[in-house]
């Protein structure tokens, strides 16, 4: 029996597990993400994905909670109708938001016990065709911000960024209290490389504007596209190790700087050169004081092997002087481990110490 406890430690991801489901399944752990709910507890939830999954159709989400700074975690809710989505709080109560499948429509939930129970689904939407991951929202005059992209009917790829908005004294779940930029396709010709962009991040400048920071298409680069006055306009790109998949942004006070945890598709794996958007090994912490030119301040987490091992569409949030973490981790189990980095058998829970003091 001690042989087998040890066989079975030996082979866990790093980390705390918050919720493993074994690729047999052929459902997939996605979209994690991470809130400190208003009573201090910490959430997390994830989506499935997969062949057996009912992403297309009605898409399940799970809920956890910890009552002891992520060193466990059990499970308080599963729901349909919920996929690709964050979590946030907004004047003392819990949010879940997304869309109900894969490009459906969008839709948000409420919590007022801290994540054990919800509201039942609000559609803010009648149409279909959304997109989107967590990602952060913010506040600025008076308004709630995110951003979200829309992708028409056809191939993968011709998302078109947009985000949504609205003002913090209404009702969240009221749909006509929310509004909609015009949407904006990816200007391939003006931006000089990449094909697509999705998972964008609405942040607030160093100036005070607004930006939505998106991933750029198995490219190693970020895209800043400006919001004001209901519209989007494409800005630049940028160098930003990790910019081939999904990122989360924040800003910190005291550092006056922005900081993002991300996939570096490090040059000594021949796939970072050919497709760097499948690199997902390594995860790093890096720092920017104005967007633009970004830092690789330390690795957090990392796997020799590319193929089978990710540590993924990472969400975060500051906790003092550390950062609370919930990954989608591709990893060795006992019935064969990931079917490949991309699907993962994990939600795992780590703490970055200290991170605004460079060591590790």
């Amino acid at each position: 029996m001690l042989a087998l406890l040890l066989l079975a430690a030996a082979i866990l991801p790093p980390g705390i597990v918050i919720d493993h489901h074994p690729a047999l399944k052929r459902e997939y752990i996605g979209s994690p993400s991470i809130v400190i709910a208003p009573d201090k507890g910490y959430v997390a939830s994830h989506d499935l994905f997969g062949a057996d999954s009912t992403q297309s159709s009605s898409a399940v989400s799970r809920v956890f909670r910890s009552e002891d700074r992520g060193k466990t975690w059990r499970k308080t809710a599963e729901f349909s109708d919920q996929f690709w989505s964050n979590l946030f709080v907004h004047r003392g109560q819990l949010y879940l938001m997304g869309t109900t499948y894969e490009y459906g429509r969008i839709v948000i939930r409420r919590s007022t016990d801290g994540g054990s129970t919800w509201s039942a689904p609000c559609m803010l939407t009648g149409d279909t065709g959304y997109h989107t991951a967590p990602v952060p929202i913010v506040e600025k005059d008076g308004r709630l911000w995110r951003g979200m992209e829309f992708h028409p009917e056809g191939k993968w790829g011709r998302f078109e960024a947009l985000v949504i908005s609205a003002s913090v004294a209404t009702d969240l779940l009221v749909a006509n209290s929310w509004t909609m930029t015009k949407r904006l396709a990816y200007p391939a010709q003006q931006a000089g490389a990449g094909d697509t962009w999705l998972e964008g991040n609405v942040v607030l400048t160093p100036e005070g504007g607004m930006v939505d920071i998106l991933r750029v298409n198995n490219l190693e680069k970020a895209a800043i596209v400006k919001v004001a006055n209901g519209e989007l306009v494409f800005d630049r790109l940028v160098d930003f190790p990790g910019g081939a998949k999904k990122f989360t942004i924040r800003y910190d006070r005291k550092t006056k700087k922005y900081w993002t945890l991300s996939n570096q598709a490090l040059s000594q794996y021949p796939e970072s050169a050919l497709t760097p958007a499948r690199v997902r090994n390594t995860l790093v912490l890096m720092s920017s004081p104005d967007l633009l030119v970004w830092k690789v301040e330390r690795t957090v987490l990392s796997h020799p092997d590319v193929a089978k091992h990710a540590f993924q569409y990472v969400d975060w949030q500051f906790d003092g002087n550390d950062l609370i973490v919930a990954s989608r981790t591709a990893f060795d189990d006992e019935q064969g481990g990931a079917h490949n980095n991309h699907d993962a058998n994990f939600m795992t829970f780590h703490r970055v110490p200290k991170f605004r003091s460079n060591k590790n």
